[in-house]
């Protein structure tokens, strides 16, 4: 099904995001602390969002460029 190193690493990608924004790991982040006056639930929430954009990003371009 998933043959190719590059389709495993983004299902690995995805299994990861899923794990990271389940509802354990997000309420271990839901604090009343504030981080640079942002809270800091939300914001490690965007961080993270950005983060997986990023490596979704990286993965999906082609080992030699784009063309």
């Amino acid at each position: 099904m998933f043959k190719g190193l590059r389709s495993q690493r983004l299902l690995a990608l995805f299994a990861a995001a899923m794990a990271l924004m389940n509802f354990p790991l997000v309420a271990l982040w839901d604090r009343a602390g504030t981080v640079f006056g942002l809270p800091a639930g939300p914001l490690a929430l965007f961080v993270l969002w950005v983060l997986l954009i990023a490596a979704l990003a990286v993965l999906a371009e082609p080992p030699d460029g784009p063309r």
